[in-house]
């Protein structure tokens, strides 16, 4: 019954998705985006795929990665146009997926996704299970050397690499990417619930405990652990203690997780919100959680940061810039956090304006006239920094002539947000430039879940009128 349910939602993407349209008038088919979005992960999908996977160009791999003890480490997604798996962003990613899921239900319900969307996640919820081993207090944050993984350009069906897995213990903790996970599992709890109570269960003690280890054993995974390089290094970890205690609390009612929550929680006045920056999040969570106006305060700083007139630089055409790495990202994650305080009743109209501002322009109200999701639209990029799209068929030879090509990818990665403009609005489709041009698991998350906030309050009749493009 379960595959009978995703196969429709497979269904629906592939055969009517032009059909789904939310009720009221928008600019563009944000539910579209919602549901290539969820195709997007499918593409980055690790391990041995089942039968239905709706992805023809990708096949089984790394069906044999391991932890140093022969622990199966198999499935997962990779990180992004690269073949590593990297719990930190992704831990991140699904947790804004979960997010939206359980706070804007009704819209992947309307479009016929809700099962998907889970079936998506899940995937990634079962390889974090897998990689923490509570009995030995063991979690293991990160399979594949990225050094060694980016002097390979290929599928990664042919991987022949070495692909080491590294760990957390006791003694070389890191709390911000057990916290994050530990966070992901709380809300993975709340989101199974009602369709799987085993599952859900399995989640929140898993949750639970991961937790419990983040905060007895204390530091910074980018500190403790050196040989893993000097990708996705983490600033701080009290951001994602704050936000699993948060979720904890809103899984369990337990009122131990709120007191945690507000410890790890800090007043200050963050510069986005991303993988690495969760305390937007945190402060997010406990206005929900509490209702107190000290957090509602904290909320409306952090976003007057990124609307015009705040700290954030815009392009000529309307894009909030943070820095020039994934700069539609972080107008996408920002964008989401804007439509999330909104729903709690903070300066909705002022917000949601703001929202639809950011994501009319990724998806087409720039210079370009293009969207910078891949497949949405009738102008796209073609060339993405991404190494299984731009080989050709399963089975046919895929090497570094692949990359420096000048044809499109071979197979279209449905779904996938690129990086996004420069500050000046510029932007070339160039497979090269892995600054504007490659994809990531936390790049679709926020945009995907900021769609699924606009396809609600479309259907609650208070989506605003579409800003008026700037260019």
């Amino acid at each position: 019954m379960k595959t009978l349910l995703i196969l429709l939602g497979l269904l629906s993407i592939q055969l009517i998705s032009a059909q789904l349209s939310p009720s009221c008038f928008t600019r563009y088919n944000y539910g579209d985006v919602v549901q290539k979005s969820i195709l997007f992960y499918y593409a980055q999908r690790s391990g041995k795929l089942p039968a239905y996977n709706p992805v023809p160009w990708r096949g089984d791999s790394a069906v044999n990665d391991q932890g140093d003890n022969g622990e199966d480490l198999s499935g997962g997604w990779y990180d992004a146009g690269d073949l590593v798996k990297f719990n930190m962003p992704a831990s991140s990613a699904v947790r804004v997926l979960l997010s939206g899921i359980v706070r804007w239900k009704d819209a992947y319900q309307a479009l016929g996704q809700l099962d998907l969307a889970l079936d998506s996640v899940k995937w990634e919820l079962d390889y974090f299970l897998k990689c923490w081993i509570a009995d030995k207090e063991i979690y293991y944050y990160q399979v594949g050397d990225a050094d060694i993984d980016h002097k390979f350009w290929g599928r990664p069906e042919d991987m022949s690499m070495p692909r080491p897995a590294f760990y957390l213990t006791k003694d070389k903790p890191g709390s911000d990417v057990a916290g994050g996970t530990a966070a992901t599992f709380a809300a993975g709890a709340i989101a199974f619930n009602i369709t799987d109570a085993v599952y859900s269960q399995k989640l929140l003690k898993a949750a639970e405990s991961l937790y419990k280890f983040a905060v007895t054993y204390k530091g910074k995974y980018s500190q403790t652990h050196s040989d893993t390089g000097t990708y996705y290094e983490s600033s701080a970890y009290e951001d994602e203690l704050c936000v699993a205690a948060a979720w904890l609390y809103k899984a369990t009612g337990n009122t131990f997780y709120l007191t945690e929550a507000k410890l790890y929680h800090s007043s200050a006045t963050p510069n986005r919100l991303d993988w690495d920056n969760s305390l937007p999040s945190c402060q997010l969570m406990l206005y929900e959680l509490t209702k107190n106006d000290l957090y509602k305060g904290e909320i409306q700083k952090f976003l007057t940061v990124w609307k015009p007139g705040g700290n954030t630089t815009y392009t000529p055409c309307g894009l909030g810039i943070f820095d020039r790495w994934g700069t539609a990202r972080h107008a996408a994650d920002n964008s989401y956090a804007a439509l999330w305080a909104a729903e709690l009743g903070i300066d909705p109209l002022e917000n949601r304006n703001w929202a639809l501002s950011q994501i009319n322009y990724i998806l087409g109200d720039n210079n370009y006239k293009m969207s910078y999701v891949i497949g949405f639209g009738n102008k796209y990029p073609l060339k993405p920094h991404h190494r299984p799209s731009s080989c050709p068929d399963l089975n046919m030879y895929c090497g570094w002539d692949a990359f420096y090509s000048t044809a499109p990818n071979p197979h279209r990665l449905e779904g996938a947000l690129v990086g996004g403009p420069n500050k000046t609005d510029g932007w070339d489709d160039d497979r090269g430039d892995y600054v504007r041009n490659e994809v990531a698991l936390d790049y679709n998350a926020g945009l995907q879940s900021a769609c699924a906030g606009l396809v609600h309050i479309c259907s609650t009749g208070e989506l605003p009128p579409n800003p008026t493009p700037k260019c």
